[in-house]
C-alpha cells in the first residue's frame, strides 16, 4: 500500500537536503536529516554523555485519516554512537502540522555530534483504531488476571 504525504518546508529550512525517502525498496522507514538552523549547521548539535536534544527536520506533515507516523530509532546509531529516539516510538497524530523532530538521547559515555544533514532517525506510517471507551462496573477474569511486569515469565 502506498500512502500520498504530502509535506512542506519550514520557513529556515535548509531545502538542499532530500526530503525523507527510503534507503532500498524493501525499507519498511523513511530516513529522517537533521535540518539544523542555519547557526549551527556548521558545527552540529552536540550531544553530552546522556543528554538528550530536539533535533529539526525542517518539514511539516499532512497525515491521511486513519493513520499515524512513528519516529524510530536507526539501529546503526543506537549500536555505534549510542543515539537513540526517546519516547519511541514517538507519535505524530494526523492533525499536528508544526516542525516534526526527533528528540535523541546519547546513551553513550562520550559527547556525539549530530551534523547538519545526518540521518538522525525513521519515520513509519501505521494504520489507527480509534477507541469508543465503555464504562463497566467489572471486567471478565483471564488467564493472566492482575499480573504485571514480568508476570508472564520474562524475568
Amino acid at each position: 500500500m502506498i500512502l500520498s504525504i504530502r509535506i512542506s518546508w519550514t520557513e529556515g529550512a535548509d531545502r538542499s537536503l532530500p526530503l525523507p525517502a527510503y534507503s532500498t525498496q524493501g525499507s519498511a522507514g523513511a530516513d529522517l536529516r537533521a535540518n539544523l538552523a542555519a547557526d549551527a549547521r556548521q558545527t552540529g548539535l552536540v550531544i553530552g554523555s546522556f543528554e538528550r536534544v530536539h533535533v529539526p527536520l525542517g518539514f511539516r506533515i499532512e497525515i491521511p485519516a486513519g493513520y499515524e507516523a512513528q519516529i524510530r530509532p536507526r539501529s546503526g546509531l543506537a549500536l555505534r554512537r549510542g543515539l537513540t529516539v526517546l519516547n519511541s516510538p514517538g507519535t505524530i497524530d494526523r492533525d499536528y502540522r508544526g516542525e516534526v523532530g526527533v528528540l535523541l538521547a546519547n546513551l553513550g559515555k562520550s559527547k556525539q555530534t549530530v551534523k547538519h544533514g545526518d540521518r538522525i532517525a525513521q519515520m513509519v506510517f501505521a494504520p489507527v483504531a480509534t477507541a469508543e471507551f465503555e464504562p463497566a462496573d467489572e471486567l471478565p477474569e483471564s488467564a493472566r488476571g492482575q499480573g504485571g511486569f514480568g508476570s508472564t515469565g520474562l524475568r
